[in-house]
């Protein structure tokens, strides 16, 4: 029995883990913890924390993590360069998996887009499109972020080099490199994903549509029941599936 705390318990998230957090399914719920409310007298008494709130949020809430020698599973997106540094220091001390999307199915596409990738080859052009809910904050989404990284990693590239969010205007013609990366926004999408790779002639794409949010949650769950049997160090959902 793996006992979690789940920080963004009001959010769409967090209800859902809340939900799928039950007995039978192996875990005991803690606490579910939001805007205003103390975690400090809950940590010594949980396994693994995971947290869909919003990105100030996770550095701080991390620290204290780390003191208290617990797992923690990061599912909010929008990170800067720096949180990102902190955290990966923080990995040093306490296991910490840290991931844009924890859909099983996701993360088959990600593994899927870099065996495509280094298998097309540069012929085929790459663009990166996704759809979520209206009242999604960030953009890009955290996904085709890390879509848009596999494929730049796949040409040894930095993402900031390669990627075009988006065209406006008189842009001229493709470059033979250039990742488009392209969001769209609207009613109650849950979540959205396509890679194209095109070529004269023909055009392959891999797409992955998520119908229910249960299917990130049940994949957190599982990262917190993982983390808790790891290492300090920073992982990912393909380490949790064991796609390396």
């Amino acid at each position: 029995m793996t006992k979690v705390i789940i920080v963004g318990a009001k959010g769409r998230m967090g209800q859902a883990l809340i939900r799928l957090a039950q007995p039978e399914a192996g875990y005991t719920l803690v606490r579910g913890i939001d805007v205003g409310d103390n975690i400090a007298t809950d940590l010594p008494a949980t396994d693994a924390i995971i947290e869909f709130s919003h990105h100030s949020v996770t550095v701080p809430l991390a620290q204290q993590i780390a003191a208290q020698k617990k797992a923690l599973v990061i599912g909010t997106t929008g990170h800067s360069e720096a949180d990102k540094a902190t955290i990966t220091e923080l990995s040093k001390t306490i296991p910490i998996v840290f991931a844009p999307n924890f859909s099983i199915g996701v993360n088959l596409l990600f593994f899927l887009t870099r065996k495509t990738a280094e298998i097309l080859g540069p012929e085929y052009d790459q663009e990166v499109v996704e759809m979520h809910h209206r009242l999604k904050l960030d953009a890009p989404s955290g996904t085709a972020r890390r879509l848009g990284e596999i494929l730049a990693e796949v040409q040894d590239a930095p993402y900031d080099e390669l990627i075009r969010n988006g065209r406006v205007g008189e842009v001229g013609k493709r470059t033979k490199r250039e990742i488009g990366m392209h969001a769209l926004r609207g009613g109650d999408v849950v979540g959205d994903h396509t890679v194209h790779f095109a070529t004269i002639g023909e055009r392959v794409e891999l797409t992955h549509r998520a119908s229910s949010r249960d299917t990130f949650a049940s994949g957190a769950l599982r990262a917190a029941a993982w983390a808790t049997k790891q290492s300090p160090g920073l992982y990912d959902m393909q380490d949790v599936l064991g796609l390396r």
